[in-house]
């Protein structure tokens, strides 16, 4: 599941330092080319709203093993594709990796407790957070040692190493309810019609929405108000990975003790508390980049301690649709974020300011407090009820 989870992010982002290149190659303008990735990840939201509900009904093992193969296949397909459009349509369909994430989490739930699950997916993200600090690393080499056809060829090899794993130790774990097709149409509509499922879901969109808007604004910010280089702000940014990484340890190992609750209002609190902390030193007169990515590091550290456990909420609502609660949730992260990206770019083109971007930060921040305040309450009023 490592394994799977990091190759989505690294699908994502490997191949990015190697767009100039493919552009040229390709005879496109880098605007063009730039739709290897935002076409990507609508493909990537379309896709995750099928595979949930697919797993959910045909079971876990065989939507994993097809969609691996192909997304070898269509990794393979780019490294040879001679144009651009045959390419862009081999990277759409390489969208099909979010079959691990989504699919995974949906299996975990079938094999552990709520609570367990939460820790499991810690674990998992805190293994998996080294993806998206080697990975444009790693493409960057390839594309200037080899070329930039190297990157998917690796992606291709990947690909199929997961296939044998899948193959050879992913046996299948969907409860095997039988349904009629009418009958899994009303379950789904239960599903949809769960508040605690939204507060869960819209908890874990608004808590990773923060982070996408960090990511869009602190590079205005850092070159406008502290003139960093783009070395700098490199680390800058991977900063709240950082803090993320610990976060999910510290998640896979209490989340399995103290259950859900307490993890996601620490969480939720820990992010808040150190953007006002930061917004608070700026307002003062003092201005320093260690302390926007010491207040961003909170951030990271809080999701760190959320999102496994939202996570594992969500798919707990129903646990005999834990695939199609994944995917659901799945797909609001990506257009939550693609949502608030949008609103960060105006904020900051009228002024690229530390305290712009905290005061985002903070007001998402409160929105997700309060949705995790929502989702304990549902929660133990459930508990309750059963």
């Amino acid at each position: 599941m490592i394994l799977l989870v990091g190759l989505t992010v690294l699908t994502l982002n490997m191949f990015l330092p190697a767009l100039p290149r493919m552009a040229e190659g390709f005879g496109v303008s880098e605007g063009t080319m730039g739709l290897a990735v935002s076409a990507y990840m609508v493909a990537a939201g379309v896709l995750q709203l099928m595979l949930g509900p697919v797993s959910d009904l045909l079971g876990r093992r065989p939507v994993i093993l097809a969609a691996m193969a192909v997304y070898a296949l269509a990794s393979l397909g780019a490294v040879l594709a001679s144009d651009f459009e045959l390419f862009l349509a081999c990277r759409l369909v390489q969208a099909l990796v979010l079959a691990g994430s989504i699919v995974g989490l949906a299996t975990l739930r079938d094999m552990y407790d709520t609570r367990d699950a939460a820790g499991k997916m810690g674990t998992i993200a805190a293994a998996m957070a080294i993806a998206p600090m080697i990975g444009p690393a790693i493409g960057g080499v390839l594309d200037t040692l080899i070329g930039w056809r190297a990157i998917f060829a690796l992606y291709a090899g990947l690909g199929v190493v997961a296939v044998a794993l899948v193959w050879a130790d992913w046996g299948e774990t969907r409860l095997r309810v039988r349904r009629s097709p009418r009958e899994q149409v009303a379950a789904y509509r239960a599903l949809l019609g769960s508040g605690l499922f939204w507060a869960y879901a819209l908890c874990t969109g608004v808590s990773v929405g923060t982070f996408y808007i960090f990511l869009t604004g602190a590079p205005f910010v850092a070159q406008a108000e502290f003139g960093l280089s783009s070395t700098w702000v490199g680390v800058g940014l991977g900063s709240i990975t950082g803090g993320y990484m610990i976060g999910s340890a510290v998640t896979a190992r209490l989340s399995p003790r103290l259950g859900l609750a307490p993890m996601i209002l620490a969480g939720r609190s820990l992010a808040l508390a150190g953007l006002c902390a930061g917004a608070a030193v700026f307002a003062a007169g003092y201005s320093h980049p260690l302390v926007l990515f010491a207040a961003t590091i909170c951030v990271g550290l809080g999701n760190g301690l959320t999102l496994a456990n939202t996570n594992a909420g969500l798919i707990s609502v129903r646990p005999d649709l834990a695939g199609s609660a994944a995917g659901l949730s799945g797909a609001l992260q990506l257009f939550g974020g693609a949502v608030l990206t949008g609103l960060t770019l105006p904020v900051m083109a009228a002024g690229a300011t530390p305290l712009r971007l905290l005061a985002l930060m903070i007001a998402a921040s409160c929105v997700a407090l309060v949705l995790a305040v929502l989702a304990v309450r549902g929660a133990a009023r459930q508990a309750q009820a059963d």
